[in-house]
């Protein structure tokens, strides 16, 4: 008999997600037959499948590529370096089209939200595996590995090379925590003893909005189920936030262990680790370490020889939606489904996975559970702010010469960070992400804290030199693109503000057009149906407020200019009649 549950060994037929991945990577796009397939073996409609096949980004209706690649169209690891573009390189390279596979199947080329390699330079997944430190020359050198048609296994090692680049150890990460030393701790104390450690230890969530951690755990202990379960948020999506994957290469057992401790807490028997699908590369490692703890008792039956406290944990592996790092979204795909946010309340906490009551945290945040575990409320509270104990971890990129893991005690000022990653002459940071807040010089003296500025990790920084609004457009774009589509807001909110910066880009817009753009921004985060809209246009009123001048440069001073430039819509027809004529130009 196997001493790991099913669902270490039989991966891939342990959820509609996995199947669809391996349908994906081996016959390289998911076909109408394969979709009735799927539907039968998990006993789902055909149309649910499809659903399933269409909402998520990886998957794909026709084939790829033998090499099928997306580079990161993030501020920090994207493929624009400078005046090169990467991706129009290799596209000239191979003769490809960037969105379509090349005629003879062996290549295609496209593009993706962050990656989440920042701290590694410009940076593509490559048949689902990152590839870092990209370059002029080694673009040129991947084009003629493609060409010579070799296999991935023969390409240099240190390509595909992830490193952990913590700069500033802190609270957490100073400390290993030892398999099972918290667990084994936790087990001498009652459940509720154990609790009342954690609500008095001051613990927020690290994912940003900050509620009280040990008031989830006791609303989810409280609510009436069959069942409950313990759910690690580990999609973290937000453009230039990388400590989670930082985390989970080298604290995955304090990330188990503070999921066994909430699990002891609640009464919950199974855990989910949901793990975004650009970080799959991980799974092997992560599938180890639960190996290793169900071999030391440290999870499955009676653990640590405690009787009646049996807890599983199972991965499951996203393919590629933003929204599923939305608790609700994530809980809708873990259950087989398009990650579409639900209708709050009720809250997971009350139905959660399956109905039944459901804590959802992240990896910093049941990483610091674990450590409180062994080291005692008052050891927490030592550090931090009154409103924020503890400390944070920011992954920070951008225009500084050390990016990477940085943790601090909260109430870090803005400066000192920048000070410590060594960047100089910075105009703006980008605090939390494209949904977070955008920081002028001014108020480098802002500090990093729930009273001021929260964060779920991602630290940006733009120097002098930096164009700002087209980091603003960047940002437009990966929430038009991210918008799951469930409400109309979202949806033709974000494509239109995407539309109207681009005006402004062009130099077509006038200031009628600033103040249709206040007042859309204004209905979008008023009337979206999740987060996701409720935050897409804080980057753009932020940039309104505090770079106005910049704006303004950009303005026309006619009194109105149209939405569609009608000249440059006729350009497609141009080049297929090959004409380019004053005739077949509008004024």
């Amino acid at each position: 008999m196997n001493q790991y549950p099913n669902h270490c060994v039989d991966f891939y037929a342990s959820h509609v997600l996995h199947r669809l991945y391996e349908i994906q990577h081996t016959e390289r796009h998911i076909s109408a037959e394969s979709m009735t397939r799927v539907a039968n073996e998990f006993k789902m409609s055909a149309s649910q499948v499809a659903s399933v096949v269409s909402f998520y980004a990886f998957f794909y209706p026709e084939p790829v590529g033998f090499y099928h690649i997306l580079f990161s169209n993030c501020t920090s690891c994207g493929y624009q370096v400078g005046q090169l573009n990467l991706l129009e390189k290799i596209c000239r390279l191979l003769s490809v089209v960037a969105g379509k596979t090349r005629g003879d199947g062996w290549v295609s080329v496209g593009e993706t939200s962050c990656i989440g390699m920042c701290d590694h330079g410009p940076s593509m997944l490559i048949n689902g595996m990152p590839l870092v430190w990209l370059d002029d020359e080694r673009i040129t050198q991947i084009s003629c590995l493609i060409s010579e048609q070799k296999p991935l296994e023969q390409w240099p090692v240190e390509w595909f090379r992830v490193e952990s680049s913590i700069r500033k150890h802190g609270l957490l990460l100073s400390e290993t925590v030892q398999p099972g030393s918290s667990l084994k701790k936790v087990l001498a104390s009652a459940p509720q003893q154990i609790l009342n450690h954690i609500i008095d230890s001051g613990l927020r969530g690290r994912g940003g909005a900050g509620f009280d951690t040990g008031k989830k755990w006791q609303f989810c202990r409280d609510s009436a189920g069959e069942a409950r379960y313990v759910v690690c948020n580990a999609d973290e999506g937000e453009p230039g936030t990388f400590k989670d994957r930082v985390l989970l290469e080298n604290n995955a057992d304090a990330l188990f262990e503070g999921m066994a401790i909430c699990a002891y807490v609640i009464g919950a028997k199974k855990g989910y680790l949901y793990l975004r699908g650009e970080y799959r590369y991980l799974l092997d490692h992560l599938q180890n370490v639960l190996k290793r703890r169900y071999a030391k008792s440290l999870l499955g039956q009676s653990i640590v020889g405690q009787a009646g406290f049996d807890f599983d944990i199972e991965i499951v592996v996203g393919a590629g939606a933003y929204i599923c790092g939305e608790e609700s979204a994530l809980i809708e795909s873990l259950e087989g489904k398009p990650g579409i946010p639900r209708i709050r309340p009720p809250f997971p906490v009350t139905r959660g996975y399956l109905g039944q009551p459901t804590v959802v945290n992240n990896v910093e945040t049941l990483i610091a559970a674990a450590h409180i575990a062994k080291n005692g409320r008052d050891w927490f509270k030592s550090m931090g702010t009154e409103e924020s104990t503890g400390s944070k971890i920011l992954s920070v990129s951008g225009d500084c010469r050390k990016p990477g893991v940085y943790e601090y005690p909260y109430g870090v000022s803005i400066q000192q960070v920048l000070d410590d990653c060594e960047a100089d002459n910075v105009q703006a940071v980008q605090i939390g992400g494209p949904a977070g807040t955008m920081v002028a010089r001014k108020d480098f003296s802002r500090q990093i804290s729930f009273e001021d500025l929260s964060t779920g990790g991602s630290f940006l920084v733009f120097g002098e030199n930096c164009d700002l609004l087209s980091v603003n457009q960047n940002f437009a774009r990966f929430f038009a693109h991210e918008s799951c589509g469930f409400c109309t807001p979202c949806r033709v909110g974000t494509s239109l503000l995407t539309s109207s910066w681009q005006k402004i880009m062009d130099g077509r817009a006038t200031s009628l057009d600033i103040h249709e753009i206040k007042q859309l921004s204004a209905l979008v985060k008023r009337y979206s149906h999740c987060g996701l809209g409720h935050t897409a246009a804080n980057h753009i009123l932020d940039s309104l407020q505090q770079f106005s001048e910049r704006v303004e440069k950009r303005l026309t001073r006619k009194t109105f200019t149209p939405q569609i430039d009608l000249d440059a819509a006729l350009e497609a027809a141009r080049k297929m009649t090959e004409r380019n004529d004053a005739d077949a130009h509008l004024e």
